[in-house]
């Protein structure tokens, strides 16, 4: 097993670091962590226990992984855990805090970039290939789906979802669910259009596209979305549609999609 650990570094005897890892001056890595091969955490990141991550992951300076919930109610002692999956980035000062119910995890997926000073608190759920600008901050409990783009400093309640494939404008607020395949902004925020550019960055075109931009319609009118073709993008929307919400969901602008 090769690595590559700086002599300042400190890492806990329980830690299991995996193959390849490179580990800079100053950082942390403390019991109960276990961290895949090919990762590199930079100087003075810290890495807390009960936080296991994949492969490939690149930890910059500064970030704390799997600190205790920001819950005043949370006893310290209770086991739960921050779980992360491969190929994420995590820029200076990102933080994410493992759950709040024993054994539960706060839970990143793979392939996430996370810019300086974003945070993921406890009982999130993060999916693949999503996106964090500078200062994004989502509170407990919040699920954000795939391929998400949340724009700097938008800040969502807890309980909240953010459905695949939606784009959040900079600066919004969201205090409700956002329906996937959507852009959202404004204060209060509202659904605009489609996200067509990272629609059709996806691949989703030709008759794909256009059955959700009649979903769209559709659900902005409140009519049924049962007479649409049954594609793959309508079937995930039905599916989102169908989990009862915690929030509700936020309501539309005028703009056409």
């Amino acid at each position: 097993m090769t690595q590559n650990i700086h002599p300042t570094a400190y890492i806990s005897p329980d830690a299991k670091i995996g193959d390849n890892v490179k580990i800079g001056a100053f950082a942390v890595i403390e019991n109960n962590v276990e961290i895949g091969a090919n990762c590199v955490i930079q100087a003075h990141a810290v890495i807390q226990p009960f936080t296991k991550m994949g492969s490939g992951n690149v930890v910059h300076p500064n970030v704390v992984l799997g600190d205790l919930p920001q819950d005043i109610h949370f006893n310290p002692e209770t086991v739960t855990w921050l779980e992360i999956g491969d190929n994420n980035t995590f820029r200076e000062g990102f933080t994410a805090h493992r759950a709040t119910k024993e054994h539960a995890a706060t839970r990143i997926g793979s392939d996430c970039y996370f810019m300086n000073n974003s945070h993921v608190a406890h009982d999130c759920s993060v999916g693949n290939k999503t996106i964090f600008a500078n200062n994004v901050a989502i509170g407990g409990h919040v699920e954000i789906g795939n391929n998400v783009f949340m724009g700097g400093a938008v800040v969502v309640h807890q309980f909240c979802r953010v459905g695949s494939f939606a784009i959040v404008q900079g600066t919004t607020g969201l205090n409700m669910d956002v329906i996937p395949f959507t852009l959202i902004g404004g204060r209060p925020a509202r659904h605009y259009r489609l996200n067509s550019v990272g629609l059709r960055r996806n691949g989703i075109t030709g008759e794909r596209y256009d059955v959700l931009s009649k979903a769209f319609r559709l659900l902005r009118n409140k009519k049924s979305l049962d007479d649409l073709p049954e594609t793959e993008e309508l079937k995930q929307l039905k599916d989102w549609l169908a989990v009862k919400s915690k929030r509700g969901t936020h309501g539309f602008a005028s703009a056409h999609d």
